[in-house]
């Protein structure tokens, strides 16, 4: 523990797993909501659970909590099993999307209620000196006589994560706990919680739909469909090297074609799209002639030039962004695609309006050959 009394960092290298899933799955009746989810989460990391309403993430994320018992397989906390164990005897905190604040308590109140319930009973002093802390953590002090309803909607989030990290919780999950900020509150509390997570050393699990949120915050991502894991990895690794489409459209932005593979070479595959196009990409898994396919790529991969270089298309449609301007351009085989191009490049060349007849073109490294399911 450091002096602050709450728990410092380890590299997760050196940690066993602090929480486990082994073949875990959950049914509601005829409905499978979780199927075989196996993963290893390790002390101090950022794991985020991404993907669709009705994938799974909050199912995994509540038996975590105890919230919910698994109706095949284990979860373990510490390398012990726990699917039986009460939500309120495991050492895990949860932080609820409406964080599920007390509206007639005080800040104090609110943040000290859990050390309340406490048995056997902890001093009024040793409950004040932990609140007081736990608000310092989150910037809040000076706020504890406010009430709930006189705290901002970020505010209101900062208590619930000091409500939640005063027990010193091993776990603490968070289930969508930014869906109702706005945009810019959005993006500051995203520091603010890599900030937070960072300092405590705690272990931070998040369940998101949200990709950029997800891309941002996190050590590693767990992309879910249909209430199974489909890819773990580094928000890199995700966005580079995606498992299949379906990990390449969630994890940002791409542009799919549709082909079968004619010819492998190395590590490089000719694919004839269903327009009869014939592109080279690089296959992200091993793939064979006659295999179907599509190719992703992204757009801030493809350049746009006047010069008589790459494939012609003109420009549909153009939205600026601020530091990128997105294109959607058309060509007369490919059909429509978006590109992203940076301010920069703007600045240099002049920007592209809606109607121009212009060249597109990208390296074959950035054409993913992938899984088209």
């Amino acid at each position: 523990m450091n002096d602050e009394g709450y728990g410092v960092s380890t590299p997760a290298t050196e940690q066993k797993p602090i929480a486990e899933l082994r073949n875990v799955s959950k049914r509601f009746g005829s409905v499978l909501a979780a199927c075989d989810l196996n993963l290893e989460i390790t002390k101090g990391e950022f794991l985020s659970f991404l993907g669709p309403s009705g994938c799974g993430k909050t199912t995994a994320l509540r038996m975590l909590a105890g919230f919910e018992a698994p109706s095949e397989g284990d979860v373990l906390l510490d390398g012990e099993v726990v699917n039986t164990l009460d939500a309120h005897l495991r050492p895990v905190n949860m932080v609820f999307q409406h964080y599920a604040l007390f509206p007639h308590m005080t800040v104090e109140q609110n943040i000290g209620y859990g050390l309340k319930q406490q048995r056997p009973r902890l001093p009024k002093s040793l409950i004040a000196e932990k609140v007081s802390k736990a608000l310092d953590v989150v910037r809040l002090g000076g706020f504890e006589n406010r009430r709930i309803w006189e705290m901002s909607g970020g505010q209101q989030q900062r208590v619930a994560l000091a409500r939640a990290i005063i027990n010193e919780p091993k776990l603490l999950l968070l289930d969508e706990p930014m869906a109702a900020l706005d945009r810019k509150l959005r993006k500051e509390m995203q520091i603010e919680l890599q900030n937070l997570q960072r300092q405590l050393g705690i272990t931070f699990i998040l369940v998101t739909h949200d990709q950029e949120e997800a891309l941002s915050m996190s050590d590693r991502i767990c992309v879910m469909k249909d209430g199974r894991i489909v890819q773990i990895g580094s928000p890199q690794e995700l966005y580079d090297r995606p498992k299949n489409r379906y990990v390449a459209g969630f994890v940002g932005t791409s542009n799919f074609f549709n082909g079968n593979v004619t010819k492998v070479a190395g590590a490089c595959a000719s694919v004839r799209l269903e327009n009869g196009v014939e592109v080279e990409g690089s296959p992200v898994s091993p793939v064979s002639a006659g295999q179907s396919v599509c190719i992703s790529v992204r757009p801030e991969q493809i350049n746009l030039h006047r010069t008589s270089e790459g494939a012609t298309v003109k420009v549909l449609n153009r939205i600026f962004l601020g530091e990128h301007t997105e294109y959607l351009v058309k060509h007369d085989t490919l059909g429509e695609f978006f590109v992203l191009s940076p301010r920069q490049s703007e600045l240099n060349d002049g920007p592209f309006n809606t109607g121009d007849v212009l060249f597109a073109s990208w390296e074959a490294s950035a054409a993913l050959v992938l899984d088209s399911n």
